[in-house]
């Protein structure tokens, strides 16, 4: 039985990574998930599998070496997925110290780790093991509003937040154990996530959640920025071909071919919100595109992203297969059969962050 370490499973885009391993391999494999549980991991979204025999859960930082060690001692792991980060702009303008520690110390203690226990005492290393990075388009810095312009793998990383600048260090981290060591690594890089589970500080989940309330819909700017959107299940699917028949010491590009302006993605929502609730919910009245507030731009906003996906096409046959119009209607109705959830993600600490970021504004 193949036995996989996932990073920061408890997360959005990993604890769906975890319900399409297991709904694709069932009992042939065996998963271990670590997260350190903060603010946006969330036990509450892997409730279903955390009594099968092949789930293991351990509340562990990743830059905590000692624990991470012990994994690897007591267990013969065979692929590490890395999700676990500090993920969200806004953030990291403010604190930018947390973002480097974790997204770049963590990854050289899950390297090291991962390194001494696949190592052969002649320098190369046991066969069949592999350690995946997850990473973010937002490495490669901002593209011009010129639609025939993408980023590729071979586009020269020009990170411009505190954010970005992390995961564009940790980037080079594993490059560069890739490069020195022949350490058996691959990088991906993806456009927008969006799905079940998302922590409500990210646009879609934000929006929906405040829609509902009626409270005021914010808007850095003038709204014009343009995000590539990918329905996280197409994601985790990328994530799966990468890691069993991606060529080695390679960096994968995953997006979604689903370019949207911040309001545009605003007005769907409203309009999708507003088709999908029955006249007897009265949320209905609150969901109105008076709602929508511009507010102060974002420092450093990157104008444009647009990942082409051209290279995990062509050499693994992976292509994204949710068009947004019908991957942000699943979400939606998600969201809406799941409030419970979010009225769990929305109580203390994250109230008050949202009201430190958003506040007069």
């Amino acid at each position: 039985m193949r036995t996989y370490l996932v990073t920061g499973g408890a997360g959005f885009i990993g604890s769906n990574y975890i319900h399409y391993m297991f709904d694709k391999y069932g009992d042939s494999i065996r998963i271990i998930n670590v997260d350190k549980l903060t603010y946006a991991g969330n036990l509450e979204n892997l409730k279903d599998i955390e009594n099968r025999d092949n789930y293991t859960f351990v509340k562990a930082d990743i830059c905590d070496k000692e624990a991470i060690e012990k994994i690897f001692a007591e267990n013969d792991i065979d692929r590490v997925v890395h999700f676990a980060a500090e993920s969200h702009v806004d953030r990291s303008i403010r604190n930018p110290e947390i973002f480097v520690k974790t997204n770049v110390l963590g990854t050289a203690v899950m390297l090291n780790a991962a390194k001494a226990a696949w190592e052969n005492p002649d320098g190369t290393f046991k066969e069949d093991k592999r350690f995946l990075h997850v990473s973010t388009d937002e490495v490669y810095g901002s593209l011009p509003d010129d639609e025939s312009a993408f980023f590729y793998e071979t586009t020269p990383i020009d990170p411009h937040s505190p954010y970005s600048s992390s995961k564009a260090g940790s980037d080079m981290l594993v490059k560069a154990y890739i490069d020195t060591y022949h350490f058996p690594a691959n990088i991906t890089n993806c456009s927008n996530n969006y799905g079940p589970y998302q922590f409500p500080e990210k646009l879609i989940p934000l929006i929906i959640n405040n829609a509902l309330a009626g409270k005021k819909l914010p808007v850095y700017g003038d709204g014009k920025n343009v995000r590539d959107w990918l329905y996280v299940m197409d994601h985790a699917k990328g994530i799966d071909m990468v890691q069993e028949n991606g060529r080695l010491g390679e960096r994968y590009n995953i997006g979604g071919h689903n370019e949207k302006q911040n309001i545009e993605i605003i007005n769907i929502i409203i309009e999708t919100l507003q088709e999908l609730l029955p006249d007897s919910d009265p949320r209905k009245k609150n969901v109105s595109k008076d709602l929508i507030t511009y507010v102060e731009d974002r420092k450093g906003h990157d104008r444009r992203y647009a990942i082409a996906p051209d290279k995990i096409k062509e050499e693994l046959g992976w292509y994204p297969e949710t068009m947004f119009k019908d991957g942000i209607r699943l979400t939606i109705k998600w969201y809406l059969e799941n409030m419970e959830w979010m009225e769990n993600v929305t109580s203390g600490d994250y109230q008050k962050y949202y009201e430190a970021m958003y506040s007069g504004r």
